[in-house]
């Protein structure tokens, strides 16, 4: 990605979890202060899974090669999409493919995990 803005949001790249160890997602989700979180659990072949912590928005943005999956723990995710707004609750998944131009908010506190590809630069293309 060529643009050099700053974004708000803390994004741990490197995965936390090595193969055989158990994944502890309630602490880290427990332990974190920030309104935007994203920490990369574990990888899992050419995939990363990612855990985020998140209250406020997103900026608007799109993966020109990547789909992402998102899944909420609690809480709920709101993504904006050109012309509507999935709501997805606690329980609830919803992938968005690649090109879509998308924004993902939270009015409360949310808990998520995201699966994408380790080549993925969150904050978009």
């Amino acid at each position: 990605m060529s643009d050099t803005t700053e974004y708000p949001y803390v994004t741990v790249m490197q995965p936390h979890y090595q193969p055989l160890q158990l994944i502890e997602e309630r602490h880290i989700a427990d332990a974190c202060t920030h309104r935007w979180y994203n920490e990369t659990l574990c990888q899992v072949n050419d995939a990363f899974v990612r855990m985020a912590v998140i209250q406020g928005e997103y900026h608007w943005h799109k993966h020109d090669r990547d789909d992402e999956f998102f899944y909420v723990i609690e809480g709920k995710l709101l993504v904006d999409l050109e012309g509507r707004t999935l709501e997805v609750s606690s329980r609830q998944g919803v992938v968005v493919p690649k090109g879509v131009v998308h924004r993902t908010r939270a009015l409360e506190r949310t808990v998520m995990l995201m699966v994408e590809t380790s080549q993925i630069v969150p904050t978009g293309d």
